[in-house]
């Protein structure tokens, strides 16, 4: 079913991802979540950049019940400042960024043959939940070639879905959901993982952005500059 990895440390290490999975620092992780091809190349590549990273990965298994009680623990005790969910879909022919989780409609059994109640994934929450990262940004910036990039408000009502939707809700936002096409002659297993971690880089970018704008916004409101957190801290 799944089994988790081992650490692998860059630098002097700040955040980590995880394999269904995350990336962040030790005690702030940014988690990923990943197919085992992803897992494997991306425990090897790392993430490439100058960042001081810790990567991890792990494994989730297409188990309503289980993702419910993992993805909670995962909040509750790691505390990520970002995780990156990564599912495949059979039938994708494109990397697909997931830009919001949907509440209902999930009425396919997982492995188990078990489905959400009424289809439902968090019964007083709402409909739906959007990441805090652009993935429309994202999805323009990203440039690997031979690999296509795309943009999506759907990602379908199975496990991913509900996955990413409970990680939105447990890290108010900060969590994305990435759909990757199975592996085959034009995307081997070495170019989805430089694809992934070159859209992981960006995603990274994108939450440094949006964390500076928030204490800038914060600081404006308290009409106080000399007090709070410096502006241009890493969020994972």
């Amino acid at each position: 079913m799944s089994q988790p990895a081992g650490w692998i440390r860059h630098a002097s290490g700040v955040p980590h991802l995880d394999g269904n999975g995350f990336l962040g620092p030790p005690e702030a992780g940014t988690m990923a979540l990943l197919p085992a091809p992803c897992h494997c190349e991306l425990s090897k590549l790392g993430l490439g950049s100058d960042r001081e990273v810790e990567l991890r990965t792990l494994q989730l298994p297409v188990d309503y019940r289980e993702v419910k009680q993992r993805v909670t623990r995962i909040w509750e005790d790691l505390q990520p400042q970002l995780a990156v969910h990564v599912g495949l879909d059979a039938t994708a022919k494109a990397i697909v960024l997931e830009q919001c989780g949907k509440n209902r409609g999930y009425r396919d059994a997982d492995i188990r043959g078990f489905r959400p109640d009424r289809g439902v994934c968090l019964p007083h929450g709402p409909e739906v939940i959007t990441s805090r990262v652009s993935m429309k940004t994202v999805s323009r910036r990203v440039a690997v070639e031979g690999v296509e990039v795309a943009f999506s408000r759907d990602a379908g009502r199975y496990v991913c879905d509900y996955t990413y939707y409970l990680s939105l809700h447990h890290g108010n936002g900060c969590a994305v959901l990435v759909h990757v096409p199975p592996l085959s002659r034009w995307l081997p297993a070495s170019l989805l993982g430089k694809a992934l971690q070159v859209i992981i880089q960006e995603m990274l970018e994108e939450t440094e952005k949006a964390r500076a704008q928030s204490l800038v916004c914060r600081k404006l409101n308290l009409g106080d500059s000399s007090q709070g957190e410096p502006i241009g801290g890493l969020l994972l």
